[in-house]
């Protein structure tokens, strides 16, 4: 395939938009169309100078041509929207979560085969530099034996983000707090360590009352399949602006904590006869993150489907993956 892979990307919000800049950027992509239920107006996408739909079915009968096409609307149409493109023979990005059930996701996967289409889960904190670093620590045995995992995602979600007329904060469309917020964090934990099991939780709702549809903050323990425990606390009760993403590893030959407020910082590393390399810089991030943060890292998504089509790659984050992190988030809600 030596000519451009055409991209149409359904949802033109602020991530929508990110999908569209880092597809116009990449010199063997081709942008071909938007599509949302909004007015073009209202969205500021007036300055891509291509055709405009207010739904998927309005542009897969328009005869336009597309390769992909990436989906960037609110979670709970994800599986629908995707499942329409793939159907209609084409290949997917989806946005985290690839769908708010397993069993969508699973039927995701099963049309995908049918079809023999791709789909790409978008799951970019796997590309920040800590992240590919501790990857490389525990494959390559230097932590030995795991023993302990904490994952703490402390944020701020307010009035600010819960806004009446948004789809944030109801069920049907956000999923939940681990799904909107958090799903990227229980990405890199199974990632890292794989699936669990003996899952306990304990969920409350401080101060989202008047604002969501579901809990704010949870303590979540649970085993690792493959040996070790684990904990995953969470909140968006937290005051003003976000606290901190963390992930504490205690492990046979050292420790190692990964902070800040994307989990972009190696804030100590503690390990047997190693000394830590100096890593390359992570994009800064901000607390509504559109643009910056691990949001900045959407171009490695796109290159990897152009490397993947045209066959000088394996995917990075396949629908399995994808389906698993779904299966997880759903395990631990079927607890409240």
């Amino acid at each position: 395939m030596s000519e451009k892979i055409k991209f149409a990307v359904v949802g033109c919000g602020h991530i929508g938009k990110r999908h569209a800049e880092m597809v116009s950027r990449n010199p063997e992509c081709e942008l071909v169309a938007l599509i949302d239920v909004k007015n073009q107006s209202e969205l500021g996408i007036e300055s891509y100078n291509v055709p405009f739909f207010k739904s998927l079915d309005d542009f897969l009968n328009s005869g336009i041509e597309t390769d992909v096409i990436n989906i960037a609307s609110p979670n709970g149409f994800h599986f629908e929207q995707a499942y329409v493109a793939i159907s209609a023979g084409k290949h997917v990005v989806v946005e985290k979560p690839m769908a708010l059930r397993k069993q969508h996701a699973e039927k995701l996967i099963f049309q995908a085969l049918h079809k023999h289409k791709q789909i790409f889960a978008v799951m970019q904190n796997r590309y920040s530099p800590p992240s590919a670093w501790i990857k490389e620590m525990i494959e390559s045995g230097k932590l030995g034996q795991i023993y302990m995992v904490q994952l703490n995602c402390y944020w701020n979600r307010d009035n600010r983000y819960y806004k009446p007329e948004s789809w944030h904060g109801k069920i049907e469309l956000d999923g939940g707090t681990l799904f909107t917020q958090f799903s990227h964090f229980i990405d890199i934990m199974y990632w890292l360590f794989g699936d669990i099991t003996n899952i306990q939780g304990k969920f409350a709702d401080f101060n989202h009352k008047d604002l969501t549809d579901f809990e704010d903050s949870g303590f979540v323990n649970f085993d690792f399949v493959d040996g070790g425990m684990g904990s995953l606390n969470y909140s968006t009760s937290v005051w003003n602006q976000n606290l901190e993403s963390s992930m504490t590893i205690i492990a046979e030959n050292g420790s190692v904590k990964i902070g800040g407020q994307y989990m972009d910082k190696v804030e100590i590393c503690n390990i047997k006869d190693y000394i830590m390399p100096e890593l390359p810089p992570t994009n800064p991030g901000n607390d509504y993150g559109a643009y910056k943060g691990s949001a900045a890292n959407h171009h490695y998504i796109i290159e990897n489907v152009v490397d993947v089509l045209k066959g000088r790659n394996t995917i990075t984050t396949n629908a399995l993956e994808g389906l698993k992190v779904v299966d997880i988030i759903e395990r631990i809600y079927s607890l409240k």
